[in-house]
C-alpha cells in the first residue's frame, strides 16, 4: 500500500492501459479519478476501483480541450482536495478510421497530435501550479515503444509518441525545481483496442494474414518481435507506473522506460 490516501488522475481510465493503471494505483491504496471522454466506461472502471475499497471518481474529460482538463482538475480538487498523481494515458492511432487506409491523412496527423502530445501538455498545465504549491508531484506519460523508432505503418502515431516523450522530458527538467517527478512508460505489444486496429490494417498488406483473426495477427507479431515471447498486459503497465509514482522512485524524472519484453534496447 505504498501509495495510501494519494490522489491519482488517470485519463483515458475507461479502457485497456488506462483501466490497468487505475486498477494497480487503487491496489497499492490510492485513490482514483477515472477521467475519460466514455463516460460509461470510466463509470464502470471507478465502480471497480470501489470494489478493491478505494474511493473514486469519474469525470468525463476531452483531454484536447484545456477547458476540459481543467474543469478534470476542479472536479478531482472538490471531491478530494489534493491531486498528488496524474498519470497521461488518453491516446489515439490518429482519426476514428486511421487503420482503413496504409496513407495518414491531414486528420490522422491532427488526431494524433492533438490528443497524443497536446493532451499530455493540456493536462500538465491544469494541474501544475496545484502541484508547485504544494512542492510535490508525481506525474507519468504513457508513449510507446513506436516512438522510439520511425515505423512505415502508422507514422502519425509514432511520431506522436516520439514527441511525448520529448514533452516529458522537457516538463522533467521544468518542473524538478518544485520537486515534481515527469516520467515516460513506453509499453510494447498489448492486446488493446488499438492494437486490434493496428493488426486488421496489417491484415490488407499481407495476403498470408487475410484468413487470420486479428488477435492471431497480434500473436503473430509479438513472436516476431519481443525477444521474451510474451505480449505485455494493462497490469504491466500499471505496476510500473505504480513504482514511478511512489518514494522509491523519488530520484527519478525525465525517464523514459520501455516496458516491452525487450523490443528496442534504447
Amino acid at each position: 500500500m505504498e501509495l495510501h490516501d494519494r490522489v491519482a488522475v488517470v485519463t483515458g481510465g475507461g479502457f485497456g492501459i488506462g483501466r490497468g493503471i487505475a486498477l494497480e494505483l487503487a491496489r497499492q491504496g490510492a485513490r482514483i479519478v477515472v477521467a475519460d471522454i466514455d463516460s460509461e466506461n470510466a463509470g464502470k472502471v471507478a465502480a471497480e476501483v470501489q470494489g478493491l475499497g478505494r474511493n473514486s471518481l469519474y469525470v468525463e474529460a476531452d483531454v484536447t480541450s484545456q477547458e476540459s482538463t481543467d474543469a478534470l482538475v476542479e472536479s478531482a480538487l472538490e471531491h478530494f482536495g489534493v491531486v498528488d498523481i496524474l498519470v497521461n494515458n488518453a491516446g489515439v492511432g490518429g482519426a476514428e478510421d486511421w487503420h482503413k487506409d496504409l496513407t495518414a491523412d491531414a486528420e490522422d496527423w491532427d488526431a494524433s497530435f492533438s490528443v497524443n502530445v497536446f493532451g499530455i501538455v493540456h493536462c500538465i498545465r491544469s494541474v501544475e501550479e496545484h502541484m508547485k504549491s504544494r512542492r510535490y508531484g508525481k506525474i507519468v506519460n504513457i508513449a510507446s515503444v513506436a516512438g522510439r523508432t520511425g515505423q512505415g505503418i502508422a507514422p502519425q502515431f509514432a511520431a506522436s509518441k516520439a514527441a511525448a516523450i520529448n514533452v516529458s522530458q522537457a516538463y522533467a527538467v521544468r518542473l524538478a525545481p518544485s520537486n515534481i517527478n515527469v516520467n515516460t512508460i513506453c509499453p510494447g505489444l498489448l492486446w488493446t483496442g488499438f492494437r486490434e486496429k493496428a493488426a486488421k490494417l496489417r491484415k490488407s498488406t499481407r495476403p498470408d494474414e487475410k484468413a487470420l483473426s486479428e488477435y492471431d495477427v497480434f500473436l503473430r507479431r509479438v513472436a516476431e518481435t519481443i525477444p521474451l515471447n510474451r505480449e505485455q498486459t494493462p497490469e504491466d503497465i500499471g505496476k510500473a507506473a505504480a513504482f514511478l509514482v511512489s518514494e522509491r522512485a523519488r530520484n527519478i524524472t525525465g525517464q523514459a522506460i520501455n516496458v516491452s519484453g525487450g523490443w528496442i534496447n534504447n
